[in-house]
């Protein structure tokens, strides 16, 4: 909304400012921040009153977790209330990348609000049907697909674009749509199957997101494609604006998610923050760098599927518990060792996607 203020501008005063997507990001930034600290407690203390009980805790998960009863979930409303705010404040509202993202954010959110809603007033970790979710969250994407196909420039459009083989372009053609319907929602899924420990989602998520804003970032502006030899996708850097609100909005989240939680993010966050790094990958054309900076994600949809498929196989389990950080709780790791491991990984794995902007 504030960009529009240039237009007051003679192009040498405080307003010209505005024209800027890295100062308008770190508005974003900031403001998604003090979002966070002035309504957390307040939402904090609304959720604890109005769940009595909080999220319900499953009885065969580790037996640390049984603690936690009590503590109140919802906690993505946080976020995405600063994440919302924020960017509604600091993008272009002409930027169809911008309403791309944030209708796939809101879409996943108002779908996980639902399935917490469920288990908090049932008091039962079943909540909504995963069919339901499943379907929802396909019909979505599918959405998204078509939106983002219809932007991108024709020589992009309904093209898989290849990291490091720079120069390769795979023409999926209308297998477009069911592939951005697997990256989005496979995103949103395993990003809510990483959220079970305190403030284990939420970093990966931030270093993900802070990742992918680079990477629109430079995709988005003609001379540093050229320099890094990278395809261009105008308009794409306004997504960085976004990008900073949820590192910020994030930030203010994890003040109150830290061991030990007061809240827990719920699906209603990790659904939608999951879904919105599958929709800026899709928009930037880097959907497979995305399993790169996201392979925590990756790995933890992964160990599940694998127990799952084996288990029903042979009768036999690989992993002590499904998902994989559970398995190592089961090892007798302690949740913060847990949690500070998997953060590092996705920093490492970050810097590893970011190289393939200049590797060839």
């Amino acid at each position: 909304m504030f960009y529009w203020l240039t237009e007051l501008s003679d192009g040498g005063d405080l307003f010209n400012l505005f024209r800027y997507i890295t100062f308008r990001a770190g508005c974003a930034f900031f403001t998604a921040l003090i979002f966070g600290f002035v309504f957390g407690k307040p939402l904090i203390n609304l959720l604890r009153v109005k769940q009595g009980r909080g999220q319900p805790i499953r009885d065969d998960g580790p037996e640390s977790h049984l603690a936690k009863a009590g503590t109140p979930t919802m906690g993505g409303l946080l976020i995405l209330s600063a994440l919302i705010v924020s960017t509604l404040l600091w993008a272009r509202w002409d930027n169809p990348y911008v309403w791309l993202t944030l209708f796939v954010t809101v879409s996943f959110g108002l779908i996980g609000f639902a399935d917490d809603y469920a288990k908090v007033s049932k008091q039962t970790t079943a909540g909504v049907s995963g069919k339901i979710r499943f379907g929802l969250g396909l019909l979505v994407s599918a959405i998204a697909g078509i939106w983002a196909a219809a932007y991108h420039p024709d020589a992009l459009s309904m093209q898989l674009a290849m990291p490091v083989f720079k120069d390769s372009l795979i023409n999926l053609s209308y297998v477009f749509i069911p592939f951005t319907m697997i990256v989005i929602v496979g995103s949103a899924n395993a990003v809510n199957l990483t959220d079970g420990l305190d403030g284990l989602a939420i970093m990966p998520v931030m270093i993900a997101s802070a990742t992918l804003g680079i990477i629109a970032y430079a995709v988005g502006r003609v001379d540093f494609t050229e320099y890094l030899d990278v395809h261009y996708v105008p308009g794409t850097g306004e997504l960085l604006v976004f990008t900073s609100a949820l590192i910020g909005g994030g930030l203010g989240f994890l003040w109150y998610n830290a061991p030990p939680a007061a809240v827990f993010m719920g699906d209603t966050g990790s659904l939608a923050l999951g879904g919105a790094l599958g929709a800026i990958a899709v928009s930037t054309k880097h959907e497979i760098v995305l399993a790169i900076v996201g392979g925590v994600f990756v790995a933890e949809a992964l160990s599940v599927i694998i127990q799952v498929l084996y288990f029903k196989r042979t009768g036999k389990r690989v992993f002590l518990m499904a998902p994989i950080h559970h398995h190592y709780e089961k090892k007798g790791w302690a949740e913060p060792q847990i949690v500070i491991r998997f953060w590092i990984i996705s920093l490492v794995l970050a810097l590893i996607g970011l190289a393939t902007l200049k590797v060839r």
